[in-house]
């Protein structure tokens, strides 16, 4: 971490993988950048055709689940919270505590890249609240206020 500015820079899908417990084919974030302490991140998700939520969501016209997209948020703020430090530095687990003010304004499909971004409301020792916006090229697609917990696994 840059001491000066509170910035993280980015975390790669090896650092993702070390941060979190979620594997494929439920980890919804492939890059995270951005990253300032535990305050602010910008999460990336590239949707693919070959994923397997679209062979029942729905075959002739796959649109990316909303409850997804919530998933993506939640992941982006526990990447950021876990390497900013501020979790402590034994192995974690991410348990979802609420999820508030969810909306969803527009479908994602395969080929859009989502961008996951969270903002800190509060903490509260080792509960952290993000307000997050999911957007396509700019525009908002989703979101909502996520809360989680963090634990030593």
């Amino acid at each position: 971490m840059n001491e000066e500015t509170g910035t993280l820079g980015s975390a790669d899908i090896a650092r993702i993988l070390k941060a979190l417990p979620h594997r494929y084919p439920f980890l919804m974030v492939d890059r995270v950048t951005g990253m300032r302490a535990d305050e602010f991140a910008i999460g990336i998700k590239n949707v693919t055709a070959n994923e397997p939520q679209f062979m029942g969501h729905f075959p002739d016209n796959p649109v990316f689940p909303g409850v997804l997209m919530i998933e993506g948020m939640a992941q982006t703020a526990g990447v950021l919270c876990i390497c900013s430090g501020e979790a402590g530095n034994a192995t974690k687990s991410v348990f979802f505590l609420t999820i508030d003010k969810a909306k969803f304004r527009k479908q994602v499909v395969p080929g859009d890249t989502i961008e996951y971004h969270v903002t800190k409301i509060a903490r509260k020792r080792m509960m952290w609240w993000y307000r997050a916006e999911a957007k396509v090229q700019g525009a908002l697609v989703a979101e909502a206020e996520v809360g989680a917990m963090i634990v030593n696994a």
